[in-house]
Formats: structure tokens, sequence, C-alpha cells
């Protein structure tokens, strides 16, 4: 069983930046970052997978968010730049263990962390 624990969240402006930590207890094979706002089904934002190679993400996203990770910490990152009210939500962390692939599918994921509030107010 790998714990995850996000941090990083907060009220920021938009235009302004934030960035998310996601601390793992264990060996995560891949790590996707999703958000959830109120009313609303959770969504992929970001994945990685462990070779550093593998990233992706979602359109609304692209060229203002960044995710990466520090395999020897266990720890992923979401550098969050230009973010509008839009963005405002849960941000939840999910990692998988060897074998199991990522996307951004919440389904397809197997351990989650607790989440971590982000409000951007225009």
């Amino acid at each position: 069983q790998v714990q995850l624990v996000e941090s990083g969240g907060g009220s920021v402006q938009a235009g302004g930046s934030l960035r998310l930590s996601c601390a793992a207890s264990g060996y995560a094979y891949c790590v996707g970052w999703f958000r959830q706002a109120p009313g609303k089904e959770r969504g992929g934002v970001a994945l990685i997978y462990r070779d550093g190679v593998n990233i992706a993400y979602v359109d609304s996203v692209k060229g203002r968010f960044t995710i990466s990770q520090d395999n020897a910490k266990n720890t992923a990152y979401l550098q969050m730049n230009s973010l509008q009210p839009e963005d405002s939500a849960e941000y939840y962390c999910a990692a998988n263990p060897r074998g199991s692939l990522c996307s951004f599918f919440p389904q397809s994921y197997k351990y989650w962390g607790q989440g971590t509030q982000v409000t951007v107010s225009s």
C-alpha cells in the first residue's frame, strides 16, 4: 500500500502561480494529477511515468502547468502558472504500482491522496 500526501494548495489571484507536491510513502510507477470542482466530475490534469520521459497534459493546462518528479524523494510536483479562476478545484494526486498504466481516467489508479484546495480569484 502506498500512501500519498498532497500539499501546496492555497488561494491566489488570477495570473498567479502555485506548486503542488505529492509525497508518496513508497514506489510509484506513474503519477497523475486530477482536479475536481464542486458539482463537476474529477478530471485528469497531468501525468508522469517514473522514467520522466512519458508525460502528458490535458489541453486546458498545456503551456501553463508542468509536472515533474524527484524519484529519490518519491515526490511528484505540479507547477501551475498563469492560474485562472476556472482552475479552482480540489487537486488530487494518484499513483499506480509497476505494471499498471496511468491515464486520465480516475478508475485506472490504485492509490489516491486526500486532496489540496486551489482557489483562484479574479
